[in-house]
C-alpha cells in the first residue's frame, strides 16, 4: 500500500514539474523584414534647347535618406533645371529595406541658327525715255564718200525700226555726219544724203515718216579728232536723237 502511494506521488510530482516547466517558457517571435525601398525619377521634357528648362520629378517609398547628385532632397518632390549641356541626374534613396537608384537624362540641343534677313536690293531709279531710247536705238556707219546703207547698218536699222514702231508717239531726229576730208559744203550735202537714206529705210520698215526728222552736220560735229581711218570711220555715221515723246 505504501508502495503504491509513493508511486502515485512520484507520478503526480513529475506531472506538476512538467506543467511548471511548460508554463515558464514564452514563444519567440521573428520580426518581419523591413519593406523594400523604391525610387523613380523623370524629366519633362526630356529634350530642350540650350537656355530652356526642364522639370525633374521624383518619388520614393520606405526611404529615410534621399539625395540628388549628392544633395539631400525630400523623399518626394520636383525641381526645375536648366543645363547647358546634356546631363544625366542621379537619385539615391536609402532605408531599412535597402537602397534604390534612379536616373533621368535631359538632352540639350543648340538653338537653331537664325536665318539672316535678306539684304534688300536697292531699288534702281526709273529708266527715263531718253535712257530707254539710247539703250535700244543705235547709230549706223558709212563707207568713205558713200551714203548707201551697208549690210551691217541694215541690220541695225531693222532693230531700230522695231523699237520705234513700239513707241509711235516718239519723234526722232536723224543726224548725218562725215569725216574731216572734203569741203564743208560737200560734207553737208553728203551728211544730208546719209540721213535721208536712214529715214527711207525706216519708213519702208514701217516707221511713220512724220516721226522722223533729218539734219546734216557735215564735218561740224566729229566724235573723234585723230586723222586716221579708225577715227574717220567713227565720224562717218548717222546719229539718232529723241526730240519728243
Amino acid at each position: 500500500m505504501n508502495y503504491l502511494k509513493r508511486y502515485w506521488l512520484l507520478v503526480l510530482g513529475l506531472l506538476a514539474l512538467t506543467l511548471l516547466v511548460s508554463c515558464g517558457k514564452k514563444p519567440v517571435k521573428t520580426p518581419p523584414p523591413p519593406p523594400p525601398v523604391t525610387a523613380t525619377l523623370s524629366a519633362n521634357p526630356g529634350s530642350i534647347q540650350r537656355g530652356q528648362s526642364a522639370t525633374l520629378t521624383w518619388s520614393t517609398t520606405n526611404a529615410d535618406d534621399v539625395n540628388m547628385d549628392g544633395n539631400k532632397v525630400d523623399p518626394n518632390g520636383s525641381q526645375s533645371v536648366s543645363p547647358s549641356d546634356t546631363t544625366t541626374y542621379h537619385l539615391h534613396a536609402k532605408g531599412g529595406g535597402g537602397a534604390q537608384d534612379a536616373t533621368a537624362t535631359v538632352t540639350v540641343t543648340a538653338p537653331p541658327t537664325p536665318t539672316p534677313a535678306p539684304t534688300p536690293r536697292p531699288t534702281p531709279p526709273p529708266v527715263t525715255d531718253e535712257q530707254l531710247f539710247a539703250q535700244n536705238v543705235s547709230d549706223i556707219y558709212f563707207d568713205y564718200d558713200k551714203s548707201d546703207v551697208r549690210a551691217d547698218a541694215q541690220a541695225t536699222l531693222s532693230r531700230n525700226a522695231e523699237f520705234l514702231k513700239a513707241h509711235p508717239g516718239w519723234k526722232v531726229q536723224i543726224e548725218g555726219s562725215c569725216d574731216e576730208r572734203g569741203s564743208t559744203e560737200y560734207n553737208l550735202a553728203l551728211g544730208e544724203r546719209r540721213a535721208d537714206s536712214a529715214k527711207q529705210f525706216l519708213v519702208r520698215a514701217g516707221v511713220s515718216a512724220d516721226a522722223l526728222k533729218t539734219i546734216s552736220y557735215g564735218k561740224e560735229k566729229p566724235v573723234c579728232s585723230a586723222s586716221n581711218e579708225d577715227c574717220w570711220q567713227q565720224n562717218r555715221h548717222d546719229h539718232f536723237v529723241l526730240i519728243s515723246h
